[in-house]
């Protein structure tokens, strides 16, 4: 029978001589919940644990794109697209996106280009058409002496080279190499770091009746899936995120479950990744319709992620979640960067 084990993550100053360090980073446990499909789950102290999960729990993940891991990290959004969810169009202008990025960088610790959407819904887009998005913007940022490690949003081999050409440093695939395995052969051969999602089905099908055994438990194994095949393709995990992929072919209630669950995703060994930012479940809990105007929710969300500690916030709102962050950090101990 095959055991998982959630760490119960504090942030207290007030620590127990026998915790244990979340990843390394600002947060600890002494406690894990012991998770099984076919049993009730059970409370154990940290020193019970298998010398394995101790290891991929409390081990110090190593720096990613030369960022260091042990505080947590903002990636501002930059969609030059004309139809992502919330805010299609504004960015797709080539000299939007320069001013944009640039004004992102400011305030993030990495920035991710996207040139296809992927909400619900979305069709994809031809890789031409991709890479005449994306590489060309990515270049601009590089000679406007934008320094901050950037990420290129994508699911395909071609686009992601490109982008490695023009000044990437890591490949954000929302796919996890399953829509184009050459993308794990481009990623290793430029010896960049990846990010690793989970979706169920495709962007335009993925919110078709979306089903789970167990979500925490199914997205568990499938990213511990593709994080062994982006080994085998030469990816080490010390250059690998994982990411539960929130919104992406999951209900309301799923969401939930994954949050709720989040510090279970460290026991994959690998920095983890929470893009949430302006997702339609926070506009249905926090009844707010319009994408653009679910910064608040967002930040909640963040908040509740590094609590958990999520080392990399994927967001929109850069700005307000750094000064979100800057409180929430001196309170609970943590370095923010400036």
């Amino acid at each position: 029978m095959q055991r998982y084990f959630r760490p119960i993550v504090q942030t207290d100053a007030a620590r127990p001589a026998d915790a244990l360090p979340l990843a390394g980073g600002w947060a600890w446990f002494a406690a894990a919940e012991e998770l099984f499909r076919d049993a009730p789950p059970r409370l154990l102290p940290a020193g019970a644990l298998p010398e394995e999960a101790r290891a991929a729990l409390a081990g110090p993940r190593p720096a990613l794109a030369g960022l260091t891991m042990d505080r947590p990290r903002i990636m501002g959004i930059l969609n030059v697209t004309p139809d992502s969810f919330s805010d299609g169009g504004r960015f797709d202008a080539p000299a939007a996106a320069l001013a944009h990025g640039r004004a992102l960088a400011e305030a993030a610790d990495i920035l991710d280009i996207g040139g296809e959407s992927t909400r619900p819904g979305a069709r994809e887009v031809p890789v031409d058409e991709e890479i005449a998005r994306t590489a060309p913007v990515i270049a601009a940022l590089r000679k406007a002496g934008v320094t901050v490690p950037i990420s290129i949003d994508t699911r395909k081999a071609a686009v992601a080279g490109a982008a490695l050409a023009a000044g990437a440093d890591m490949v954000n695939d929302v796919a996890a190499f399953t829509h184009d395995p050459a993308l794990a052969e481009v990623a290793a051969r430029a010896e960049a770091p990846v990010c690793l999602m989970h979706a169920q089905g495709d962007p335009e099908t993925m919110q078709n009746d979306p089903h789970y055994d167990n979500v925490l438990l199914d997205v568990y194994d499938f990213l511990a899936q593709r994080i062994a095949a982006a080994e085998a393709a030469g990816i080490p995990r010390a250059r690998i995120v994982a990411d539960p992929g929130i919104g992406f072919g999951k209900t309301v209630a799923h969401n939930l479950a994954l949050l709720r669950g989040l510090s279970l995703f460290h026991g994959l060994g690998c920095p983890v990744l929470l893009g949430a930012s302006r997702k339609r479940f926070i506009g249905a809990l926090g009844h707010e319709p319009q994408a653009d105007r679910r910064g608040p929710g967002s930040v909640a969300v963040a908040l509740a992620g590094i609590a958990q500690g999520v080392q990399i916030l994927r967001v929109h709102d850069v700005a307000e979640t750094r000064q979100a962050m800057r409180l929430d950090g001196a309170l609970k101990g943590y370095g923010v960067a400036e």
